[in-house]
């Protein structure tokens, strides 16, 4: 029982030194790429491209679960400018939207 306890004591106490290498790998592997071994592993069974380094900047930990925002712009082309609103033209003019016109479709 006391050498059983010794083992563990030591085995704490080594650390990241258990498995020789490990450590230098790890710190490659995260230069390098930005993930750990750890996120390799876990971007290859989710298919999805994750890492602890993006956790720690604060994003989502994988890259597809950060949450899409499109904003609701209306841009109308006006008299010497482009003007834009957060909904349709609030003003009612004629105006088309800015992409609705058929200018460069191929007939």
């Amino acid at each position: 029982m006391r050498a059983l306890a010794i083992l563990a004591v030591l085995g704490f106490l080594a650390g990241c030194s258990a498995v020789p290498g490990f450590a230098q790998v790890q710190g490659a592997s995260v230069i390098g790429t930005d993930k750990t071994l750890e996120d390799h592993v876990i971007s290859l069974a989710s298919g999805k491209n994750c890492s602890t380094i993006r956790k720690q900047k604060g994003l989502t930990y994988c890259e597809e679960d950060e949450p899409k925002i499109t904003p609701n712009i209306y841009c109308y082309k006006t008299l010497a400018k482009v003007t834009c609103y957060d909904r349709p033209n609030p003003y009612g003019g004629r105006q088309k939207k800015m992409g609705e016109d058929n200018v460069n479709v191929a007939r």
